[in-house]
């Protein structure tokens, strides 16, 4: 169940299906059966308005209407449009029901029916507007359960079309849509269910669906987990750039990389903070560089062989040296915070320069420094960060509450454990140095950035309210033993 299918990719498995020997009707009375039993199971009978739109979405809602009127629920239909109108399976579904069809109206819901929305589905084109947008506004304040997804939010990018209802409970099938995971859709979609509606799996050898559910069976097998004959240099040694002001930035990354597993940990900072840094946790090796130089010839040592580069690094021609030196050095490389923004004025300077060996982690403002041609928020996260990734040829991390980590030949994973007590200064900081901590010891990057996104929240999740950056790393060991055990 981890895979998201984009709204393509599900027509598609449909497809598969119908051509396969499922009947489309067939189809939609199993999707309409699995909404009634969601509603039943969480409801008792009582007013409801089913509300159907023109298309297959509508369909759906004319059998979940006729089948809660079987089960005793007293029921209205609305329809958006012309019953006439309906082709194919909609046309089907709505022969089959025999009550009476009323004109789609936001006075219908007055008296705070139950609501089931049937309007429109995930391939909603155009922003609702009109009787569509009113009918839609008057779900505000009610219960409602969503087919598919609420009317208005667009399956693969999760952006709003206008305007969209909050639903108490969305019902799916077969598989999550990436609008489900991705925000503000996510927000608007409740309690999600997955149904099975008789589509097999077998589809999916065929749909070859490219962006999954972040989550450790995505990447376990190859976690680094240390072998009995492993040394301190084995688990690679992780150099962490550290600047003279924000040094708590760079404190909370080295801790972070220390926590996943890196064998060392070398802060390398201006010799006037050296002593802020070797005050902090014994276990780092503290070192002074100079300039761009010195930090090159630090890295000329081939154990040090994973870097991480901005966080309270300082923006300006100092960091764009020290991450250009970085790069030349073949080193795998972590790019956050100000070594991302500090190539805003010419960002092909840096991205020109990147490989697959890196990993980039901006938040959204850093994003639209480095790849202003892409940040434009019409495409969802998702388009933007694969863009992003293909452009550069890195892995791309784009930070918030619906992190999405994509690579360069298109694989995507959207993560959904992050609660929203990770908005904290220096969250991001850790974060950094988790996948810093992952990638020195060999981890592939893409599968280093999202055990680090997953691992973060996990993280995050078992300090729970009140929770400060210093604590991430510090809840690590206790997340890390329930996923070695195979718990989640």
């Amino acid at each position: 169940m981890d895979e998201l299918l984009s709204i393509a990719e599900m027509y598609r498995a449909d497809a598969l299906t119908i051509a396969g020997g499922v009947p489309g009707p067939v189809l939609m009375e199993a999707a309409g059966a699995a909404v009634v039993r969601a509603v039943c199971e969480r409801w008792a009978p009582h007013p409801t308005v089913v509300l159907c739109g023109p298309g297959n979405n509508g369909g759906d809602g004319f059998v979940i209407a006729r089948l809660l009127l079987e089960a005793g629920w007293p029921v209205r239909l609305a329809l958006f449009g012309s019953r006439s109108a309906l082709r194919g399976d909609a046309a089907v579904a709505a022969g089959r029901w025999t009550g009476p069809v009323e004109a789609a109206d936001p006075w219908l819901l007055e008296g705070n029916p139950l609501v089931i929305d049937a309007l429109f589905g995930a391939g909603l084109a155009r922003p609702l507007d009109g009787m569509a947008r009113e009918v839609v506004e008057a779900m505000e304040g009610r219960t409602v359960v969503a087919v598919d997804v609420p009317s208005g939010v667009h399956g693969d990018s999760g952006q709003v079309m206008g305007v969209a209802p909050m639903a108490a409970l969305t019902v799916t099938f077969f598989r999550r849509k990436p609008g489900h995971l991705l925000l503000p859709g996510r927000a608007l979609c409740g309690e999600v269910v997955v149904a099975d509606i008789g589509i097999p799996d077998t589809v999916l050898d065929s749909v070859s669906p490219r962006t999954l559910v972040n989550g450790p069976e995505l990447w376990r097998r190859r976690y680094p987990w240390p072998r009995l004959d492993a040394h301190k240099y084995a688990r690679g040694h992780a150099v962490v750039l550290g600047g003279a002001r924000m040094t708590g930035a760079a404190r909370l990354s080295a801790r972070g990389a220390l926590r996943a597993g890196a064998g060392l940990v070398t802060v390398a900072c201006p010799p006037d903070a050296v002593p802020i840094y070797a005050a902090g946790s014994p276990s780092l090796i503290v070192t002074d560089v100079a300039d761009a130089a010195a930090f090159s010839a630090l890295l000329a040592d081939p154990r040090k062989n994973a870097v991480l580069l901005g966080p309270g690094a300082g923006v300006g021609a100092e960091t764009r040296a020290r991450v250009l030196a970085a790069l030349e050095a073949g080193k795998a490389c972590v790019l956050d915070a100000d070594a991302l923004t500090s190539f805003a004025e010419s960002p092909a300077d840096l991205l020109d320069r990147l490989n697959g060996r890196c990993l980039l982690t901006p938040h959204e403002g850093e994003f639209a420094r480095i790849f202003p041609e892409i940040a434009v928020p019409d495409g969802g996260k998702l388009t933007r960060a694969r863009a992003a990734a293909a452009r550069c040829g890195a892995v791309v991390l784009l930070k918030g509450a619906d992190t999405v980590v994509a690579a360069p030949d298109g694989r995507a994973v959207i993560n959904a454990n992050a609660p929203p007590d990770l908005a904290t200064a220096g969250s991001g900081d850790v974060l950094a140095g988790v996948a810093l901590g992952l990638i020195a010891q060999g981890m592939d990057v893409f599968d280093a950035a999202c055990a680090a996104v997953w691992l973060h929240g996990e993280a995050a999740t078992a300090i729970g309210p009140g929770l400060i950056a210093e604590d991430l790393p510090d809840a690590l060991p206790g997340v890390l033993k329930r996923l070695k055990a195979g718990q989640r």
